[in-house]
């Protein structure tokens, strides 16, 4: 379905040039705002404008954003870190800095486009051609372990047991400043952002519940690491809720700031459990702490 989205520039925004406020603000390039812009899908005030428009502050903006054309992935030779695979499905390591699925920009070394290549036509197609297999997403700047389903009946029972809140996703972090209590829980609602659709926010408008729990494994300071267990599962829900409280993810430039010599957020999916969809089995899975995040751990020690 095509997307109707409603922006409104601050006194900050005048004089910035209309397609890179949209990019800035929408899950967006800047060349794809500007083809919107051509075809007269976006409008200042209800008149269609150029990409040369500079913003006055206080017009509404809209941007009329067409359904997505259909886009097959491509099968692609890229290694995959496989701990468990069977008939029925299969659990992944994925590595920092790897997209889950093709999507605008990453059309291309996915780790869709890897499935596709080692798997062949054995994947569920609940999610259609882009996401084939894919139960549940990490980001791309987050590590560790996924489950893919090979058929739609084990992605149906898998895709229940999270929602039942009985699959179990732990989750290892280095956060910053010094957290009061040793552990907790985060019970915040979850929803886009009004301004800035890139990013998600807690608020009780069109949002959804969301829990995570958390536990200090050591403090260093002005740091810590940390254990986190998603007893939902919101896009982005971690880096969310620990920037909520105020301790953002070490190295989250969307939610907190970069940290130097790290690429996006210090933030590894450690295990990941679940009951067999065939065998009825309980099966539990770990991986290690990949080297970027062992890295700044030494870092911290030495500090």
């Amino acid at each position: 379905m095509s997307e109707t989205v409603k922006l409104t520039p601050s006194a900050e925004d005048i004089g910035t040039r209309i397609d890179k406020y949209i990019s800035d603000n929408i899950a967006l390039t800047r060349s794809a705002v500007q083809g919107l812009i051509s075809k007269g899908a976006v409008t200042a005030d209800g008149k269609a404008v150029n990409k040369n428009y500079k913003l006055r502050g206080g017009e509404v903006i809209t941007v009329e954003i067409p359904e997505p054309e259909p886009m097959d992935a491509v099968p692609e030779d890229i290694p995959l870190n496989i701990v468990y695979e069977d008939d029925d499905l299969l659990v992944v390591n994925k590595p920092k800095g790897m997209v889950v699925h093709p999507a605008h920009g990453n059309y291309t070394g996915t780790l869709v486009n890897a499935l596709l290549y080692h798997c062949g036509g054995s994947l569920s197609g609940i999610n259609g051609v882009i996401r084939p297999g894919i139960v549940h997403r990490i980001d791309k700047n987050t590590s560790g372990l996924l489950i893919v389903a090979k058929n739609d009946a084990s992605h149906l029972k898998l895709a229940e047991q999270i929602k039942a809140h009985s699959f179990t996703r732990e989750y290892e972090a280095v956060v910053t400043g010094a957290l009061k209590n040793t552990s907790g829980t985060v019970d915040a609602p979850i929803g886009r952002h009004k301004t800035d659709r890139k990013k998600m926010c807690v608020t009780t408008e069109n949002s959804r519940n969301a829990i995570t729990h958390y536990e200090v494994l050591k403090q260093y300071g002005g740091y810590a690491h940390v254990r986190l267990r998603l007893e939902t599962g919101r896009t982005h829900q971690i880096r969310v809720h620990m920037a909520y409280i105020g301790h953002p993810v070490l190295g989250d430039d969307v939610y907190g700031k970069p940290y130097k010599g790290l690429e996006g957020q210090c933030l590894h999916a450690r295990k990941i459990g679940f009951i067999h969809p065939a065998t009825g089995e309980y099966m539990e899975f770990s991986s290690e702490l990949p080297e970027y995040f062992q890295s700044v751990l030494r870092k911290l020690e030495k500090m």
